[in-house]
């Protein structure tokens, strides 16, 4: 299957999550990303509470975004090891770097300085705050973000506090944000033959993906709280509702869908109620609508509601479990999960978040063994065994293992 990035390449500094998983959009849809990392590796390798995976630098984190990688370790803190960077330049399409603003220009190679080498580069930096204004400096992590976006302080229920989410959206919507300004550049350039400088803010991207809160606070004064299960739209059928076992969320949102609801939970007559006539009425008797929802639903399961409701088109979905939802047939039809034969086993990950041409990409390889495909990357580039072999000497280089030459396989790229 022809893949619409299969001629691009992308030499990714990118540690954590934020920018591995900008890169991770390209890998999965064929471009050759050259993951380059310090000796020790990404830190994200041992992030994990699971001791042998944290020893061996093979975090489930590490590899659900570096599938399909190539892992290039050097020390970017010697002159030889950037000297080496510089000399992969020529080829590259794309630099993405998540570093601190001035890290990269301080080692040499900043958007100016590669740039020169080859004036076709796109250069995408995803930081915290940006290259420019009071805050471009400080470091910023994922929670940060969630705190200062004002994400933090809509999440969450009244009675607890601020709640992040789950998982570390701030972090991804970066990424991802990332990924487009970088699709976005590739575009352009065919069109001018130029690259350019992509300056990605993890805070500038949270806001944009809060665009409709945004503008609700500046046009109409709003502010924000937290508002539990409750849906944007604060229509009070689109919420969470206890059943006799497990919770379901109601997507109910307009006057056919609520007719819908209350025939098919055998309450008919609410639609004749004067407090349910419309939402600004709903809105106020939100308690005696909830509690003749849930004693409706109290008989029965959220399984046995979800299939009931879904049966009469009323937008709905019970509570699950990660554990419980990658078990669903919806994602078994469409391969989003794919195993992935690793150095410690079969795992299944997820790969794209759509198909190509019918079909979903393909998560070819595993993430990368540190520094797996050094040598192969290198003597592509020109560099001779012997000089390689002095790299690795002088500490240059990650060392050669038997684990990482097996796993190379003898094609290099398996």
């Amino acid at each position: 299957m022809s893949m619409p990035f299969s001629q691009v390449k992308i030499l990714d500094f990118t540690r954590y999550l934020a920018g591995p998983f900008a890169t991770f959009q390209f890998a999965v849809l064929g471009a050759d990303v050259i993951k380059v990392e310090s000796l020790e590796g990404d830190p994200t390798r041992k992030t994990t509470i699971d001791r042998a995976l944290a020893d061996a630098k093979m975090s489930p984190t590490f590899l659900a975004m570096n599938p399909n990688k190539r892992s290039l370790a050097l020390d970017l803190n010697s002159p030889e090891g950037v000297s080496i960077i510089r000399s992969l330049i020529k080829d590259v399409d794309v630099v993405c770097e998540n570093f601190r603003p001035g890290v990269m220009k301080r080692l040499g190679l900043g958007y100016d300085a590669l740039k020169a080498l080859n004036p076709r580069l796109i250069y995408c930096s995803i930081s915290g705050f940006g290259h420019s204004g009071p805050e471009q400096y400080t470091a910023a992590f994922d929670g940060k973000i969630q705190a200062m976006s004002g994400m933090m302080a809509m999440t969450g229920d009244p009675a607890g506090g601020p709640m992040r989410t789950g998982f570390a959206v701030c972090d991804l919507i970066a990424g991802m944000t990332g990924a487009f300004a970088i699709s976005s550049a590739l575009y352009e350039r065919e069109n001018t033959g130029q690259g350019g400088f992509l300056d990605v803010s993890m805070l500038d991207s949270a806001l944009v993906f809060l665009a409709s809160q945004v503008c609700e606070a500046t046009m109409g004064g709003v502010k924000h709280t937290q508002m539990g299960n409750l849906s944007v739209s604060r229509k009070v059928t689109a919420n969470r509702f206890r059943t006799g076992d497990g919770d379901i969320v109601l997507a109910v949102l307009n006057e056919k869908h609520f007719a819908k609801l209350m025939v098919t939970l055998g309450i008919p007559q609410a639609l004749d109620d004067p407090r349910f006539t419309d939402w600004f009425t709903r809105t106020e008797h939100e308690p005696a609508l909830r509690g003749m929802i849930e004693t409706a639903m109290a008989p029965h399961n959220a399984s046995y509601w979800e299939q009931t409701l879904t049966a009469a088109d009323i937008p709905c979905g019970m509570v699950r479990r990660l554990d419980e939802i990658i078990q669903h047939p919806q994602l078994e039809h469409r391969a989003v999960l794919q195993t992935v034969k690793t150095p410690k086993g079969e795992f299944r990950m997820a790969g794209a978040g759509f198909q190509w041409q019918d079909k979903t990409p393909t998560l070819e390889t595993c993430a990368p063994l540190l520094g797996q495909h050094t040598d192969e990357i290198l003597q592509q580039a020109g560099y001779s065994a012997a000089q390689i072999r002095q790299f690795r000497d002088r500490g240059t280089l990650g060392p050669a293992t038997a684990e990482s030459a097996a796993a190379a396989g003898p094609e290099g790229r398996n």
